[in-house]
């Protein structure tokens, strides 16, 4: 699965170079990572720079509304068994983001890229990946890209458009099997669908019906035409044996030739095994062995600092990602139920969506637990504790997580943040453990 070798173009040489300069200033001057700055400014001074830079690579192309950071991740850690991959590892998804990631691959032939939803079919014509991974839709920053069913039709736009890649799509979520389901080289995973509270109807007509066995098609008025698929589609992976410890989930992963591999995640959560399972799939397109593709991904601990454990003054902290009522929803069941202290944050920044509504669609009486001490914090702490408190849920209100954190006895605490509120402690945390 190679493709020819290429040169850049005398244009694209010096893009690179100025790129590469943006990036690194950026990081000199703590101005960031550099992982969108560096690939904006190679873009503007050559417009084909990502078609001609991405020429030589096999991709993965990893999107979703949640867990395309970790499958990313995942995916990336199967394809090292097979040499350098190149990958855009701080969730940098727009198409500045994954120039950047192709910038820093030097000697790699494979990457593994997390792709926002809306970008799909632009990242995707200059790519022409591989492999696509569709993991799950539902509303997400709607103040940003509108309703769900706008980016259903992007991510098909994005199959549609390569149909000589595989993708690797999860039959559980009816959006998700709508955006794949014209492509003629789909691989079904049976990844879970915890929140369905955005797939009531089908995007090609009909009303979603949910039972033990999955999902069926109905009409949503009498005489109504149902589309040729009816019901969701048989997967070719799926999980048996699933055991969610707070160690971590494990589960069988079987596949389409008789395939039985173990999965053991040092992840949280159910979600996170179906995450698994997809980048198993994902990597046996690429040609690993799905052992071997297993083996890697139960070695990811953490994800961007995701699920990292912090020492902050004798506070135990792990950190996990929410973003909107799917991510939020599936985020509290990975909270450790011995842990008595939690801290919820919340900002409305432009990333996170400043539309912050979808707070009353989350049930958060999923927190609650006797002797458990709950903080809100944030830029939209106030408005996070009265949803809590609607849900008889009762917290302390601090201004911002380092202060919750500080507030907290000394031992385990489990902090739940949002985008922007997440990017801000860790930046706090690093000038932290960096005067250590």
């Amino acid at each position: 699965m190679t493709k020819s070798s290429h040169h850049l173009s005398v244009r694209s040489r010096l893009a690179r170079a100025a790129g590469t300069a943006a990036r690194c200033a950026s990081r000199a001057l703590g101005r960031g990572s550099g992982g969108m700055i560096g690939g904006e400014v190679a873009l503007r001074i050559s417009p084909r720079f990502l078609a001609e830079l991405a020429a030589p690579y096999s991709c993965v192309v990893v999107t979703g509304t949640n867990g395309k950071s970790t499958t990313t991740r995942m995916v990336r850690a199967a394809l090292e068994r097979g040499g350098p991959v190149a990958s855009n590892t701080n969730g940098d998804n727009m198409t500045s983001g994954v120039i950047t990631a192709l910038m820093r691959g030097e000697g790699a032939t494979r990457a593994a890229l997390e792709v926002d939803e809306m970008h799909v079919p632009a990242v995707a014509a200059d790519v022409h990946p591989d492999v696509f991974v569709y993991l799950n839709l539902s509303r997400d920053q709607l103040d940003r890209v509108g309703e769900i069913g706008t980016v259903e039709r992007r991510l098909r736009e994005g199959a549609s458009a390569h149909p000589s890649a595989t993708v690797v799509a999860n039959c559980d979520d009816p959006l998700i099997v709508s955006a794949a389901a014209d492509n003629p080289n789909v691989v079904w995973v049976a990844a879970g669908a915890g929140w369905g509270g955005d797939s009531a109807a089908y995007p090609r007509g009909g009303r979603v019906a949910r039972s033990e066995d999955g999902w069926h098609l109905i009409p949503a008025f009498e005489g109504e035409e149902l589309p040729d698929l009816k019901r969701r589609p048989q997967p070719q992976w799926w999980l048996e044996d699933v055991e969610l410890a707070p160690e971590g989930p494990r589960a069988t992963l079987r596949g389409p030739r008789g395939e039985s591999v173990p999965l053991a995640l040092k992840l949280p959560g159910r979600a996170n095994l179906g995450n698994a399972a997809q980048a198993v799939a994902a990597a046996v397109a690429m040609g690993i062995d799905p052992a071997t593709a297993a083996e890697a991904i139960n070695g990811v601990t953490e994800v961007a600092g995701r699920y990292s454990v912090h020492d902050i003054n004798g506070r135990n902290a792990r950190l996990m990602l929410a973003k909107n009522p799917a991510g939020w929803q599936e985020a509290m069941t990975m909270i450790d139920p011995r842990v008595d202290q939690v801290v919820i944050g919340v900002n409305g920044q432009v990333p996170d969506g400043q539309d912050l509504s979808w707070l009353w669609d989350v049930d958060f009486s999923g927190v609650k637990q006797a002797g458990r001490r709950v903080l809100a914090c944030g830029e939209r702490g106030a408005d996070l504790a009265v949803r809590l408190e609607y849900a008889g849920v009762h917290c302390d209100l601090v201004p911002l997580p380092m202060d919750a954190l500080a507030a907290c006895d000394p031992g385990r605490v489990e902090m739940l943040l949002n985008y922007t509120a997440m990017r801000d402690f860790k930046v706090l945390l690093d000038r932290k453990e960096g005067t250590r």
